[in-house]
């Protein structure tokens, strides 16, 4: 049997690497080489036990690679082409994705419906940080990589950039806009690339780390602001005349920063939250305007599938948004956990780190 390094989830606390087989595919999948993955806070999350999922996973959901063998139902892809899967692959047979919800593909009614269903990668199945992962539904979900772009380009796209474009996407961001995003993590500066491309007038980041508020600047912010300089919702609500913002998006996931953010809104505007919780929200009474606000609460899990895929791939391709500064290491797979601890401990002014097999 034919073996491969994966990373795999052992308890909480140890991710290590493992020799696993490589995966036999079916008709309707693809088997994809890695040339490149990366870490995100999810799996941080995965890794610290505060995500639950099964012993002996392999973890990671952001494949870059060559395909190296089809399924024989899949069409329109061939052996050796270059592509990228959605961190979230659907299969579209769903109840969820049938109404525009992709994200929720939960399969069939036998195995229930649950929050998430179309994060597989690294959650129900086998992920990408290995040499090989295979591709569910893979015509649905694969996407050529267009040529002339490196694996660092389009790294972004399976998830961090449509995170970051789905949150502002669900921001309902309008030409002319007031927009805050709080955090500037990878996810946050997509974000604000995204409410750069939807039309946002005036852009505000917010951070604790100079270093990020510079690259936001470059991802589109007008106004960046130190959280440890001074308060923030007084800073916008200066900006604003007192008017709040049209939009602020929470890209972190602590109560600070979803409190801040409904605080810095105007009446009827809308918080788009990215983040992901490892504890219960409070909703504050007077920022929450005693249920009378006329705001909007939206979530968002990033859309899949190629289209979604193809879509990101264009926009990158058009030299509209480089996302290439956000990868700021190289790790080969078999030095992962190395990896692991410097994210984890967000040391070395890290944003991504590539993982090469």
């Amino acid at each position: 049997m034919a073996m491969m390094k994966a990373a795999v989830f052992v308890e909480p606390g140890r991710i290590e690497l493992q020799d696993k087989p490589i995966p036999e595919i079916g008709p309707n999948d693809a088997l994809l080489r890695i040339t490149t993955t990366t870490i995100c806070g999810t799996d941080v999350h995965i890794l610290k036990g505060e995500y639950p999922v099964a012993r002996g996973l392999t973890i990671g959901h952001e494949p870059v690679g060559i395909i190296e063998k089809l399924g024989s139902n899949v069409q329109g892809y061939q052996e050796g082409q270059r592509v990228i899967a959605g961190a979230i692959c659907p299969n579209f047979s769903s109840y969820a994705s049938q109404d525009g919800l992709s994200s929720q593909d939960g399969g069939c009614s036998c195995h229930g419906y649950k929050p998430m269903g179309g994060w597989r990668f690294g959650n129900t199945i086998d992920g990408t940080q290995a040499e090989y992962v295979l591709v569910p539904d893979a015509q649905a979900n694969l996407a050529p990589v267009p040529d002339g772009l490196t694996d660092e380009q389009v790294l972004m796209c399976p998830d961090i950039m449509s995170t970051g474009f789905a949150g502002a996407e669900a921001a309902n961001i309008k030409i002319g806009d007031i927009v805050v995003i709080f955090a500037q993590g990878p996810i946050g500066l997509c974000a604000t690339a995204g409410a750069k491309l939807r039309g946002a007038s005036t852009i505000i980041a917010v951070d604790g780390v100079d270093a990020r508020l510079d690259i936001a600047r470059r991802m589109g912010a007008d106004v960046t602001l130190n959280f440890r300089n001074v308060d923030v919702v007084d800073e916008i609500m200066k900006l604003t005349a007192g008017r709040g913002v049209d939009a602020a998006i929470e890209a972190l996931g602590t109560q600070t920063t979803f409190e801040q953010a409904l605080r810095a809104l105007k009446p009827g505007g809308t918080l788009s939250s990215l983040g992901v919780y490892s504890s219960d929200l409070t909703i504050p009474l007077g920022a929450f305007h005693a249920g009378l606000g006329d705001n909007k609460i939206v979530t968002s899990l990033c859309p899949g599938g190629k289209e979604r895929m193809r879509r990101l791939l264009n926009v990158v391709a058009s030299g509209r948004v480089d996302l290439g500064p956000l990868v700021t290491h190289q790790y080969a797979l078999n030095d992962i956990e190395a990896a692991y601890d410097l994210f984890a401990n967000q040391r070395d002014g890290v944003l991504k780190v590539a993982i090469k097999p």
